[in-house]
């Protein structure tokens, strides 16, 4: 049984960034103030990830440009996985490199075989600056380097091969949210 807030309970839903803003296509800043602000973005980005539907959220999938992630998501073996990580570093991967389907909240509604190491491990701070290191297997481990990627401004799109790519940036194209969106 979970004892404690609900992650996000307290949150607000704020809008997503979609692909081709220039914030997710950046390198975030490290977070140097460990005050209010932070647990509130903490917490709004709880709400929004289960608001989308997500089992991870980047900051900058929110329009802030600082390295922080939230995830709530199972591994291979479903077993549940949740919380956040403050300046994360992405500090091991491993395991065979698997091809399996990727997915993005601010890529709504596609995805692509995007190839990730089965194993990472992640160190970082909690919003509280306590030192945390997240390790994870299958599932989990390709939300890890999906999170950390965003963090250095690169989108699951970025990891795909010339054909891929392509056909992805095609079905972009024929989005209604796509459509309306600035050449990358």
């Amino acid at each position: 049984m979970r004892r404690g807030p609900i992650p996000g309970g307290t949150g607000q839903v704020r809008p997503l960034t979609l692909y081709r803003t220039a914030v997710l296509h950046e390198p975030c800043e490290p977070v140097t103030d460990f005050g209010p602000e932070l647990r509130t973005l903490v917490e709004d980005m709880f709400a929004t990830m289960y608001a989308a539907g997500g089992v991870g959220l980047a900051a900058n999938q929110v329009g802030v440009p600082l390295r922080v992630f939230v995830y709530d998501c199972p591994d291979d073996e479903d077993r549940r996985h949740l919380g956040h990580v403050v300046n994360p570093r992405l500090v091991d991967v491993g395991g065979e490199d698997v091809a399996g389907p990727e997915g993005c909240l601010s890529l709504p509604g596609l995805e692509a075989r995007t190839p990730r190491a089965d194993h990472a491990r992640v160190e970082g701070v909690r919003a509280d600056g306590t030192p945390v290191t997240v390790e994870g297997t299958g599932f989990f481990a390709r939300c890890l380097q999906h999170e950390c990627d965003h963090l250095e401004g690169t989108v699951y799109a970025d990891r795909l091969g010339p054909l891929r790519r392509r056909r992805l940036l095609r079905a972009v194209r024929r989005t209604p949210w796509g459509a309306r969106a600035e050449p990358g």
